[in-house]
């Protein structure tokens, strides 16, 4: 098992890590809209934090050696459903290949953001 590491991306918050390879595949925390930069939520709505999102995990997805091309399953978790469309709009864009995805609506993310989505990708 391999652990993974970029500055490029938020910084794990807690006890965990931003990614782990084990057995050809990486599987990243949840990435939520925090600039790496300046360490905060930039954008209030949905689309500007899914950007965000994207930015963060394609971070960590480079750092392991994979891409949004290699995933094979995403989790999303939306603070509100009627955020569904909007997401789903820049979630596209970035996710052409069609991986497997569960999409569930929370009480409250981390930081009160709208939006957090992890991956499970090939390496």
């Amino acid at each position: 098992m391999k652990t993974i590491h970029t500055d490029k991306a938020p910084a794990a918050v807690g006890p965990y890590s931003q990614a782990v390879i084990s057995g050809g595949m990486v599987y990243t925390s949840g990435q939520i809209a925090i600039d790496p930069a300046t360490n905060t939520v930039e954008a209030a709505d949905i689309q500007g934090q899914t950007e965000q999102i994207m930015k963060n995990l394609g971070e960590v997805l480079k750092a392991a050696g994979s891409s949004f091309e290699k995933a094979v399953k995403t989790t999303c978790f939306l603070a509100d459903m009627n955020d569904f469309a909007a997401f789903n709009e820049i979630y596209g864009k970035y996710f052409t290949s069609l991986p497997a995805r569960s999409c569930v609506a929370v009480k409250t993310l981390p930081k009160n953001v709208l939006a957090e989505v992890e991956v499970i990708a090939e390496v």
